[in-house]
């Protein structure tokens, strides 16, 4: 009896036991609560299927997607003093670093690389939320300056795309620092004569819509991405008035001037290719190529 109980059985029960499935194989929208197959998300651009929800997307699926076969190169940045300011509030400065860097697997908040959009060779820049809440620190600002640097020399553009809560507090007025020095970046652009585009995506705050975010030659944001300096819920609080719907939202900051251009994820790539090269004075991008025509053998007489 023990042999059937304590060997059997459980042998039987493993064999014909539901498998697990693992946790990330869905994602539930936050807008309208539709569970949505990871590989179908992944496809749409981690855009809902269901009510166009603009998800976060990390810089690397970002790259994946912009440039012509996902082929790019990264560009190195110089890497900043580790804490400078030596900050702790609930963790040390470095604790927090390590943990953002196991979580996203990248070194920091920004990725800056170069390829080809539609066969214009450009340079990008893209920040991170998921790491620290793309938080706007030293090593951004070199980023910036590096991305700045590169296309300067190459006489390329420069696209940016901005997600980010803000300055990073641990790293005090150092990173406050980083607003002047980002801004000198972009004009040392602007002296070049090159186009500097910059897409916003939710959310853009802080002192990074204060710096280099709305600096761009072109504006374009992705739909209802949040863009703003004081959040709604601040100035809410502050002046005590009931603030209008879709405030500081891209559609209301596109009625009001601030932005140029609303654009689906899914339509971004092709509308950035059309921009670029309409500011460098090129011609329309090549839609597809046709294949070569066949050469005939020339038709000889019988005999």
């Amino acid at each position: 009896m023990n042999w059937i109980t304590n060997y059997v059985r459980p042998k039987i029960n493993s064999l014909f036991s539901r498998r697990e499935v693992p946790e990330n194989l869905w994602t539930k929208c936050s807008e309208c609560g539709t569970m949505l197959f990871h590989r179908e998300l992944a496809d749409n651009l981690n855009v809902c299927t269901n009510c166009d929800h603009h998800m976060a997307i990390t810089p690397r699926e970002r790259f994946a997607a912009l440039f012509d076969g996902g082929i790019y190169a990264e560009i190195k940045v110089p890497e900043p003093v580790a804490d400078p300011l030596h900050f702790r509030d609930q963790k040390k400065y470095p604790e927090r670093m390590r943990a953002a860097q196991k979580s996203t697997g990248e070194k920091e908040a920004m990725l800056v690389a170069e390829g080809e959009i539609g066969r214009t060779p450009i340079v990008a820049i893209a920040q991170d939320f998921s790491f620290m809440g793309g938080s706007m620190g030293m090593y951004v600002g070199n980023a910036i300056i590096a991305a700045a640097e590169r296309a300067t020399k190459l006489k390329r553009p420069l696209v940016l795309f901005s997600a980010a809560g803000g300055a990073r507090m641990q790293e005090g007025i150092l990173s406050l620092m980083q607003m002047p020095r980002t801004t000198v970046a972009v004009q040392m652009l602007k002296d070049a004569g090159l186009p500097y585009i910059v897409v916003l995506t939710h959310p853009t705050t802080g002192g990074v819509t204060a710096s280099y975010a709305m600096l761009g030659d072109v504006q374009i944001a992705e739909p209802n991405a949040l863009i703003c300096f004081a959040g709604p819920r601040v100035i809410e609080q502050t002046i005590r008035e009931k603030l209008p719907e879709g405030f500081q939202r891209a559609e209301y900051l596109l009625d009001h001037g601030m932005l140029d251009r609303v654009t689906h994820r899914r339509k971004l790539r092709e509308e950035l290719v059309t921009v670029i090269r309409m500011l460098t004075r090129q011609s329309p991008a090549i839609k597809g190529d046709l294949p070569a025509p066949r050469s005939e053998a020339p038709k000889t007489d019988a005999k």
